[in-house]
């Protein structure tokens, strides 16, 4: 007869009361987006043409992520294939294998996915979120969720499974279990690009932790569990290499397919401004979603300071690489749904909101409103980022 498990691992394995409670936001949110999406479906119908469940959420990067799952980077397709990280492709041929549509596949990574960031993101501000008042996690999870953006979580794209796989790795390296932290990001790494800023910012955060200890033989397992975060990344480039013929055909496709190239952050405000507030004929979606770049690098300008001035360097190298990536491209492109991604956002803007409960009713008053209009935008196939 097996022991039972004792205090610690059931700590591990169990849910803890906010742990349920962010579960039951999490399950509640997803029938509200599924209410707004279908909203949005009969009030953009035409011609008693009325797009089906799952036709709804089969938009935009969801297109291309079924795409490579059905075929793999080696074949032509209207835009570069390379661009998109495999994790995502791999989960959605396996859940196809068995009979799964691929778009139901996704939207089905992404509830799971999403189910485990949520817990995740309490536990890891309970364990390591440092003076922040009770029910902080809880708050962080339903600023999350109501955040303008917040459709990615639930369509079949990579923020959700990110979140999944990042969060606990920076749990892991908060409980000094580096091994862990390394596996984790690297997975992460092959889910999207971000995975890279996690790994380097892994990197700093161990040695924050570390301090001041002079250096030697005891850091090299520390060291080679940090590594491991860079290689699953590397062995796309080099799988992109055998498939393409270019080692840096990930970066070649962002330029080919989104004009992405590098440029000093005035001259990319400059050409998102024009874009943002342009006087010639464009879809209102894209004017929305180009004004909502501008603003979500001026959150993660503002963001990346706070966490300077705190000496939170981990926290602030993960988020200003990002930053920086986005603000040197050609134009500002996708980064309001980054912002998902950045969980000390959520985890500040949640320990203010607890101490000005005004601020909590500002946030929701703005923010839900704005997340019905990107379902709504999103699944009738509008440009919502």
């Amino acid at each position: 007869m097996s022991a039972a498990p004792g205090p610690a691992a059931r700590a591990t394995v169990a849910l803890r009361p906010g742990e349920r409670r962010a579960l039951a936001l999490w399950a509640w949110t997803r029938v509200a987006v599924l209410v707004a999406a279908g909203a949005g479906a009969y009030l953009t119908a035409r011609e008693d043409v009325l797009a089906g469940p799952l036709e709804r959420w089969e938009r935009w990067d969801v297109v291309h992520f079924e795409a490579v799952a059905r075929g793999g980077y080696d074949q032509e397709g209207p835009t570069p294939y390379a661009a998109f990280f495999p994790a995502l492709p791999l989960l959605l041929r396996a859940l196809g294998a068995l009979g799964l549509d691929l778009t139901a596949a996704g939207l089905l990574v992404s509830l799971v996915a999403g189910a485990v960031a949520v817990v995740a993101l309490v536990r890891l501000v309970e364990e390591a979120g440092g003076a922040h008042p009770d029910g902080t996690g809880e708050r962080a999870v339903l600023l999350l969720l109501a955040s303008p953006c917040a459709v990615f979580l639930a369509a079949g794209y990579t923020e959700a499974l990110f979140l999944a796989l990042a969060l606990p790795a920076w749990l892991a390296a908060h409980r000094g279990r580096w091994w862990a932290a390394g596996l984790l990001a690297g997975a992460a790494g092959l889910v999207r690009v971000t995975g890279l800023f996690l790994a380097a910012a892994l990197v700093v955060q161990w040695l924050v932790q570390r301090g001041r200890r002079p250096p030697g033989r005891a850091d090299l397992p520390d060291l080679a569990a940090l590594g491991t975060a860079f290689v699953p990344p590397l062995l796309f480039m080099a799988h992109l290499r055998l498939v393409t013929g270019d080692w840096l055909a990930w970066v070649h496709a962002q330029q080919d397919g989104w004009y992405r190239r590098l440029t000093d952050p005035v001259e990319a405000w400059r050409t998102t401004w024009d874009a943002a507030f342009d006087d010639g004929p464009r879809p209102v979606a894209e004017l929305l979603t180009f004004r909502a770049e501008l603003v979500a690098v001026v959150v993660g300008v503002v963001l990346l300071a706070v966490l300077l001035r705190r000496r939170a360097w981990g926290e602030a190298t993960y988020v200003g690489l990002q930053v920086a990536a986005f603000s040197t491209s050609t134009w500002f492109f996708s980064v309001p749904r980054a912002t998902l991604l950045w969980w000390p956002l959520w985890v500040l803007l949640a320990a203010w909101t607890l101490r000005r409960p005004w601020a909590l009713r500002a946030y929701l008053v703005l923010s839900v409103p704005l997340a019905v209009l990107w379902v709504t935008t999103f699944t009738t196939g509008r440009w919502a980022g």
